[in-house]
Formats: structure tokens, sequence, C-alpha cells
């Protein structure tokens, strides 16, 4: 795995665009900080000042910063379809099988990477997040900073179920351009489907299939945080009042499509002749 995963980021450092996206993929986050600090004045009236509002509290943190950072994810995903367009147009791939990896070991090398990455940009968001709520929350109890960092594993689940989905769509057209238009594509597709079903069976059975596909499935992971942020300030409001928490077994589904891009990679690679 270690080789495999080396291997991967040589190459990734040695193209001076990838070098560039993995930087600004892991800077970007910190500017929840900047956001943390933000004064707003009201034409003199008055200061709104974010990180007095309590979205920066423990453990309320750790949904805020996730959901915001997960935002720059694109950028990401721009280095994990050039990853596979970069092999094709340079014929890096087929160099690579003729010196003796396999192509098992090639769709390894890029999950790996996208795992890889993942988990530093989750535990980069972790300390952020960590550093911020002990400067801003009011609540510093151990039991009270560890609640919710569930939302940390779904951050990760979510970007690695979303950088497979473009690495498949990066081994299906080849071209990064393609790619990361079939990612609109998708979205389209997805809310279409939505509005098919729910014009034959009902909103609530279409919100059922819409949960469940790929794209969809990811963003409930780590949910919208205004309507949690607004149930703090109007507790006796039941319109505002939502699902926010992460279910075991929308981690199992975004975890399922992970598995399928990643085979189906594979079976492509496989099956294509280089």
């Amino acid at each position: 795995m270690l080789r495999l995963l080396k291997l991967e980021l040589q190459k990734l450092w040695l193209n001076k665009t990838s070098r560039i996206l993995i930087l600004v993929s892991f800077i970007l986050p910190f500017t929840v900080l900047v956001l943390s600090s933000i004064k707003i004045n009201f034409f003199g009236l008055f200061t709104l000042e974010l990180g007095e509002l309590g979205i920066f509290n423990f453990p309320m943190i750790w949904h805020v910063t996730t959901f915001f950072a997960a935002q720059f994810k694109f950028f990401f995903a721009i280095v994990v379809v050039s990853m596979i367009g970069n092999e094709y147009s340079n014929k890096t791939l087929k160099q690579n099988l003729i010196d003796g990896l396999s192509k098992k070991e090639f769709i390894l090398s890029k999950f790996y990477t996208i795992v890889f990455f993942s988990l530093c940009a989750t535990v980069l968001i972790t300390l952020v997040s960590f550093i911020i709520g002990l400067i801003y929350s009011s609540y510093t109890e151990p039991s009270i900073i560890i609640r919710e960092t569930e939302f940390l594993l779904a951050y990760f689940v979510k970007l690695v179920g979303f950088f497979s989905l473009c690495l498949f769509f990066g081994m299906l057209l080849k071209r990064s351009a393609f790619a990361l238009a079939f990612l609109f594509i998708q979205f389209l597709v997805e809310w279409l489907i939505f509005w098919f079903f729910n014009s034959k069976v009902g909103n609530e059975v279409a919100w059922k299939i819409h949960n469940f596909m790929p794209l969809q499935s990811m963003w409930n992971l780590v949910d919208q945080p205004i309507q949690r942020i607004a149930m703090t300030k109007y507790p006796d409001s039941n319109d505002i009042a939502y699902d926010y928490a992460v279910h075991w077994y929308e981690i199992a589904i975004v975890m399922g499509w992970s598995a399928l891009f990643i085979f189906l990679s594979y079976q492509l690679l496989k099956k294509r002749d280089l």
C-alpha cells in the first residue's frame, strides 16, 4: 500500500497544476478561522461578530466547520480527475503497466491517494475546529467537546465518496473537463429522477429514493447547519426543526457507493484496450 501511495504522490507533486490545487485544497479550510473573526458593521447601528453568535460553541462547531470545509472539495476533485486524464494524455498508464504495475494496483494507488488526502483534510479541519472552539466556545468540558465528533467521520466518508465518484467519471471519460461536467449532469439526473417519482408516487417516497442517490446521499452526511443555528435562537419554533444528526445508514450508503465506484473503475480499466 505504501509503495503504491508513494508512487502516486510523486506523480502529483511533479505536476505543477496538481501541486497548486492540492495546496489550495488544504489552505482554504483555514478561511474558517477568518470567518470566525469577521465583524460586520450595520451602518454604525450595531456590530455583528460571527464568533459571538454561538455557532462556534462545542459541539455545534463540528457541524458548522465540516459543512463549511466540504464546500471546497471541488478543488481536489480537479486533482482526482486530472490523475486519470494525465495518465492517458501522458501515456504514463501504459508505461506503468509495462513496468509491472497491475491494473488492480493502478486503481488501488488512486484509491489510496483519495483516502490519504481525505484523511489529511479531516485531521486539518479537526485541528482548526478545536482551536476555534477553545477560543469562542462557552463550553469547554471534555464530555461536551467530544460530543458530535461523528461529523468528522461523516466528513471523511463524504470526501472519499465524492472523490471516488470523480475517479469513476475520470476513468469513464478519460478527460478531466468532461469528467467534471458529468458531476453537474449527475446532479441534474438525480433531481430529474426525484421529480419523476414525485409526480408518480408522491413527495415522501420520492425523497426516500432521492436520498439513495450518490450526490444527495453525500450531502445528507453533513447537512446544512443554518436551520440548526436558527433553532438555537428560536427553540420553541417547530417550523424550523429538522434532523441534522449523522446516521449510520447514511454512512453505509455512501460507503456502498464508494466501493461501487472503485469496482466499476477497475472493471473499466480491466476491459479497456490500452
